[in-house]
């Protein structure tokens, strides 16, 4: 029995992004052993929450949009692009799910500054840095990132104390500043101090998100298709803490 990943779209507005961006998802979700269940954007906001309801994680993707930055009290940057209302609604229905049932969250670019945002954090609308974190998917390594060795993240991808580096793609123009609430930073690039990952401190409840994207290149880097196994085991352990009906066949 395959535990059920709900995977929002990732854009509502460009589609043609969604069917390029969304199928790595579903692989690296599948090869670890989950389901992957599509939340479409155009459903009715009761019809994603019943979707929702079978799953027993959330896998937040990333977007060619950004978060409306109203959301956290911010005016608009020149070069903030457009905010999608149908994939904000989306992600608030599965954090809120999530969130109340302590189901496992992962949130990979986007996916990380929508749950911040969510949290009641802020956003960096737009990095200034010595540090390109945008060079896209045809670059393998942009940057280093230093993990803190008492985490969620360094205990997943298998770093010890003294080896807390990790190479990592980049592809983003925006990330988090002020966490949100019971969220903690646990990964940054170590040249600018841009934050690239953060965690739940709430015990019991696994909550993660990653600024890079490792469902790019989870079949060669060890590190990006750990974090998709620990994702489907922790799904797995709630499935079977909660019954069977998040579970497929």
């Amino acid at each position: 029995m395959k535990p059920k990943i709900a995977i929002p779209e990732p854009c509502s507005y460009d589609p043609a992004y969604s069917d390029r961006a969304l199928p790595p998802y579903i692989d690296a979700v599948e090869s670890a052993g989950g389901q992957a269940v599509v939340i479409s954007l155009r459903l009715p906001p009761q019809e994603i929450a019943r979707r929702i309801s079978e799953c027993s994680a959330v896998l937040l993707t990333g977007s060619r949009a950004d978060v409306d930055p109203q959301k956290y009290g911010a005016e608009k940057h020149a070069k903030t692009a457009p905010a999608d209302p149908l994939r904000d609604t989306a992600d608030e229905l599965l954090l809120q799910d999530a969130y109340n049932m302590r189901k496992p969250i992962f949130g990979i670019c986007y996916g990380l500054q929508s749950l911040n945002v969510w949290r009641t954090g802020t956003l960096v609308q737009h990095i200034e840095s010595k540090v390109n974190h945008s060079p896209g998917r045809e670059v393998e390594i942009a940057h280093l990132v230093a993990i803190e060795a008492d985490s969620l993240l360094a205990r997943e991808i298998g770093k010890d104390t003294n080896n807390k580096l990790i190479a990592v793609n980049s592809s983003h123009h925006q990330a988090a500043d002020v966490p949100g609430d019971a969220l903690r930073v646990v990964a940054r690039c170590p040249d600018d101090a841009t934050i690239e990952a953060v965690e739940g401190t709430v015990p019991g409840h696994y909550v993660l998100a990653v600024q890079w994207h490792p469902e790019r290149n989870f079949k060669q880097d060890e590190p990006s298709s750990r974090l998709f196994n620990s994702l489907v085991t922790a799904a797995q352990e709630w499935s079977n803490s909660h019954g069977t009906s998040t579970l497929a066949k």
